[in-house]
């Protein structure tokens, strides 16, 4: 048996302490279970093992328990703190010596191992022959691979553990014949902490390249997780659905860039066109302008001449204000409170190196609203303030900035001005057609306005264009669900569940699922499940009230809704306490929380206006009182 831990190397250049204690923790998890099966550990490989055991049937069903616990572990812990390992197994003869074993076994197993997905088993036919009517999971076979380094075709199995999605089946991306996608940068800087550097370029082309006519480019969180996980061309063409991809390095020495690019054909793997580029830093703005025209070239897509004239006349801050940014746009996206708090330093040392860039005040402006509305690192009325102040001056520098339109837009939303919400976010759209965030709130303006088939179109885009977005998945679903179009829901909490793994937002919406299909057993199992998920969080007690409220225990309902009454009002969660009270049948009480919930900007008005059990809240003449409060009719 071979294990391996998944993007450890570049864990360590991000956080070494970090990823030198969660390998502790793997090995205190994994060397008892070695033990257990009567493993014998021949040597550490840094991040992994090499094991040798008795039987297949122990080595297999060892490997299955390693997989258990650590997923188990995981449910429990922060994403940045998963441990995913891959393990591979081979059955064969060995020869000992000292205290290591040697030969083309040992050689074959650990070109099984990279086979396996993040979390995964793959094991070889031999060991597939020894134990398939032995163990109570299934085996999936593999198509046949050419190991390196091995002379013989080797048949190889995944097994399908419960807790995993279903496997992938990749297909041709017929239909997606004007979408791309820009796979993450590799950094071969001699600086590992120059990461930062070739993620920012591979965001920036991604930005560039969405504004050519015509072609669809998918989000930056959907081509992430390819950096520690890379697939073959292909197989990212089919998950991603895309008939083109980007590719390269960057190369950051000082001053001085060496990128290399490469636009591959999916279809045929055929290079379209490659280039290198040796440049000095200062050259960058005008290099992703220049890689574009070349994308468009080889493409037959048209670059707009307006596109053209705003990439060459755009307002470019100087390269260390640039730098800067990139840093603290790194940050922001790991939604890790110290992270954001280092990205905030990054972004305001970027304007204070340069005034006028516009896009590190966009940063800024998101960041404020993040940290605001979920660390609460100040009264709403203060980062309100900061974010519009920002978000104002953005585009005041950079009127063609497609992120600080999106950014004003959810600041005017807060202000219920919903005409001014949707020109910032057309604006946005018409800028980057391809911004799936702006398609996403465009979507639930839609929806909250009731135009609900025009809310799924555009949720529709959004998807494709960002097809590994968990919220894109979970906004769709509820949405489904309120109007009852029930199929259409259950296979989109599918899609959720593999997208996330079948994290928390899945059992949330599966407990949705259940409660509206009357299995208030079923709904109260995922509330336990989430309970574990988020132990000790303010969330769960509204869930758990409004299980007592369904299984007729008011009074136990009731008493859960009086703690959840007294949380401060930036945690509390107005729309859910309503929520329970119109099931306990208490109207004055619904309307007192709904009207709280407007106030705090925290009315779920999808769920009031569109759900059939809401119906008699919404023949009440208060309910009419809210919506033109919040400037709906």
């Amino acid at each position: 048996m071979f294990t391996d831990t998944v993007g450890y190397t570049s864990s360590t250049q991000t956080n070494e302490a970090r990823s030198l204690a969660l390998l502790r923790d793997q090995a205190s998890l994994v060397r008892p279970l070695l033990a257990s099966y009567h493993g014998r550990e021949i040597k550490s490989t840094g991040d992994g093992f090499l094991v040798e055991f008795e039987s297949a049937l122990e080595a297999t069903l060892c490997a299955i328990e390693i997989q258990r616990s650590l997923y188990e572990r995981n449910l429990s812990v922060p994403g940045e703190l998963a441990i995913r390992v891959r393990i591979g197994i081979h059955l064969g003869d060995v020869v000992h010596s000292a205290e290591d074993v040697l030969g083309d076994s040992v050689n074959i197993a650990a070109r099984i191992e990279p086979l396996a997905e993040p979390g995964g088993v793959c094991v070889s036919e031999p060991v597939f022959g020894q134990v398939r009517n032995k163990v109570s999971n299934q085996f999936a076979k593999l198509e046949s691979v050419a190991l390196k380094g091995v002379r013989y075709p080797t048949e190889v199995y995944r097994v399908v553990l419960p807790w995993s999605p279903p496997e992938h089946q990749p297909s041709a991306p017929e239909a997606a014949t004007n979408r791309l996608a820009v796979l993450p940068f590799a950094n071969i800087s001699p600086d590992p902490n120059d990461a930062y550097f070739s993620d920012g370029l591979t965001e920036e082309l991604i930005t560039v390249l969405s504004q050519l006519g015509g072609l669809r480019v998918i989000a930056r969180t959907s081509v992430d997780p390819y950096k520690s996980a890379p697939k073959p061309i292909p197989q990212v063409g089919a998950d991603l659905g895309v008939t083109w991809v980007i590719e390269g390095s960057v190369r950051k020495a000082g001053a001085r860039l060496r990128i290399t690019v490469q636009l591959i054909d999916v279809r045929t793997q055929e290079h379209l066109w490659a280039s290198t580029y040796d440049r000095e830093l200062t050259d960058v703005f005008a290099l992703q302008s220049e890689m574009a025209k070349h994308v468009a070239e080889a493409l037959k897509v048209n670059l707009p001449a307006q596109v053209q004239d705003r990439l060459e006349q755009r307002a470019l801050p100087n390269p260390e204000s640039y730098l800067e940014y990139l840093q603290g746009r790194a940050k922001l996206r790991s939604f890790v409170e110290a992270d954001m708090r280092a990205g905030q330093a990054h972004f305001e040392r970027a304007i204070a190196l340069d005034e006028r860039n516009a896009a590190a005040h966009a940063g800024l402006a998101d960041l404020h609203r993040m940290l605001g509305s979920t660390y609460y690192h100040l009264p709403r009325p203060e980062w309100e303030a900061l974010s519009r102040r920002h978000a104002s001056r953005a585009i005041e520098l950079d009127p063609d900035l497609a992120e600080a339109h999106a950014s004003m837009a959810l600041i005017l939303w807060d202000d219920y001005d919903f005409a001014g919400t949707k020109r910032e976010l057309e604006r946005a759209i018409a800028l980057n057609p391809s911004f799936a965030w702006a398609r996403f709130w465009h979507a639930n303006l839609l929806a909250d306005h009731l135009d609900t088939d025009g809310a799924l179109r555009e949720m529709e885009v959004a998807e494709q264009l960002d097809p590994h977005s968990a919220l894109f998945h979970d906004v769709k679903f509820n949405l489904l669900v309120y109007l009852r179009r029930m199929a259409e829901a259950e296979a989109q909490l599918q899609k959720l569940g593999q997208v996330e793994n079948f994290g928390l937002l899945y059992h949330d919406c599966r407990a949705t699922l259940l409660l509206v299909q009357g299995d208030v057993e079923g709904f109260r199992q995922e509330i336990d499940h989430l309970e574990k998920l988020l132990p000790g969080r303010a969330e769960i007690y509204p869930a758990l009230a409004l299980y007592y409220a369904h299984s007729g225990d008011r009074a136990k309902a009731r008493e859960l809704l009086r703690s959840v009454e007294e949380l401060s009002p930036e945690v509390r969660p107005d729309s859910q306490i309503a929520t329970v009270y119109e099931r306990l049948g208490d109207l004055d009480a619904t309307f007192r929380w709904l009207e709280a919930a407007v106030e705090s900007r925290k009315l779920a008005i999808q769920f009031w206006r569109l759900a059939p059990e809401n119906a008699g809240v919404r023949a009440d003449p208060r309910f009419q009182m809210l919506l033109k409060k919040m400037n709906l009719t």
